[in-house]
């Protein structure tokens, strides 16, 4: 069964082709009639929103392609997946629309430096510009309503991008009704305020797309959220050191969280997959990466100078042996206060007990400890209350085991 996230990475891929190839079949038709009856008509301002949608024809090829490849899977070049094609492909369309918008500012001002040259304006114009007006306003809802569903950045950046459409084609349907009043300085005019709404859009959206190109965090809000799932999770004492950046439409998390100092690793290796894949749930998260820490290590971390675990092991051994015991297991515990050792004798019946408890008895277990740097010496056996099937009662077994030998720990740090 396929899982949440690459259903929700079908859908999203599914709408984009659907509403992109609405606008591609849209825009076709109405750039044809924008510019061949704004020459007709002769409206600089129809045909400049002509020019316009012309733009937002190859933003929707753009849009397409980018689509395609950012749900391409992770592979030897691109560990983290495709999903920046998109925030690519919204830079790309910023730039196009500043480009854009400068060129209709850039003829806008050459025919209002000669007004005389300004013809007048038919009424075909009015009646383009209304149709457009219409039509434009008309898929931005439709493109924006599906957008939210699938939660796709660049499919709302193009939605608004449609809406910026029918603003314009506003302007142009306000400055053809100006010259057909015979006011005929407002076509141009009209035409330099689409301009300057086109070039404004494509700095909005180039900047936001620069932003995220450059590992932009989420927002405090949606880090709050990221945190608290974190801090739900059963183990997880507190969290810091959490950074998140964008990732085209999702975001990647890293998170350093807090646990039982004294617990195995395979105890905090399961509450660190528990904290990731609470933070999964969020389908804003497209991976996350939980590292494990006893203490919060940006305020203390263990002294640089503690022994390695090979000499502390050695040493351990050597000391027990010469008392005739052997340990089954050393438990190292590295914390900002010093180092704890935790040593664990085999599990034996009551008559070896009583044969290894006189030889350990003549370990001088405060010298090992001296001798480790430690902080802390215990020194335990483990119960096993089936090893002796002799006795009678469970409570007669307990009472035979040995469960503690002896502990050494020092008034304060040694």
């Amino acid at each position: 069964m396929p899982s949440t996230a690459a259903v929700q990475s079908a859908e999203k891929h599914r709408v984009a082709r659907k509403s992109t190839f609405v606008s591609i079949a849209l825009n076709t038709v109405l750039m044809a009639l924008q510019i061949v009856i704004g020459v007709f008509a002769h409206s600089q301002a129809l045909v400049a929103d002509g020019i316009h949608s012309l733009a937002d024809l190859i933003s929707d090829f753009v849009v397409l392609i980018a689509n395609r490849h950012s749900g391409a899977k992770p592979d030897a070049d691109h560990n983290y997946g495709h999903s920046r094609y998109e925030t690519v492909a919204s830079l790309f369309l910023g730039a196009l629309l500043i480009v854009v918008g400068v060129g209709m500012l850039w003829r806008a001002g050459t025919r209002l430096a000669d007004l005389q040259s300004i013809p007048a304006v038919h009424m075909s114009a009015l009646a383009v510009a209304v149709l457009v007006l219409i039509s434009k306003e008309s898929l931005f809802r439709y493109m924006l309503r599906e957008a939210q569903r699938v939660r796709s950045a660049m499919l709302i950046a193009n939605a608004w991008h449609a809406r910026s459409d029918a603003a314009s084609s506003l302007v142009v349907a306000l400055g053809i009704v100006g010259s057909l009043a015979g006011v005929r300085l407002l076509d141009p005019i009209a035409a330099a305020i689409v301009g300057f709404m086109v070039a404004r859009m494509g700095w909005t959206f180039g900047w936001d797309a620069l932003q995220d190109l450059s590992d932009r965090a989420l927002d405090e809000a949606a880090s709050a959220d990221m945190r608290a799932l974190l801090l739900a999770t059963p183990g997880v004492r507190d969290v810091h050191e959490m950074r998140t950046r964008k990732m085209g439409d999702f975001a990647l998390v890293d998170a350093h969280i807090l646990v039982d100092p004294l617990i195995s690793v395979s105890e905090g290796h399961y509450i660190a997959e528990s904290a990731r894949l609470r933070l999964l749930t969020d389908n804003r998260v497209l991976d996350a990466l939980i590292h494990v820490d006893p203490e919060n290590d940006a305020i203390a971390r263990p002294p640089v100078n503690l022994p390695a675990r090979e000499r502390i092991v050695a040493e351990v051994k050597a000391a027990l042996a010469a008392g005739g015991a052997k340990a089954e297991s050393v438990n190292l515990h590295y914390l900002s206060t010093g180092l704890d050792v935790e040593v664990v004798l085999p599990a034996s019946d009551s008559r070896a007990a009583q044969r290894d408890a006189p030889a350990l008895a003549g370990v001088d277990l405060e010298a090992l400890r001296r001798s480790l740097g430690a902080r802390k010496l215990e020194v335990r056996q483990r119960l096993d209350l089936l090893t002796d099937r002799s006795d009678a009662s469970a409570e007669a077994r307990l009472d035979q085991a040995t469960t503690r030998v002896k502990a050494a720990e020092p008034h304060g740090n040694a």
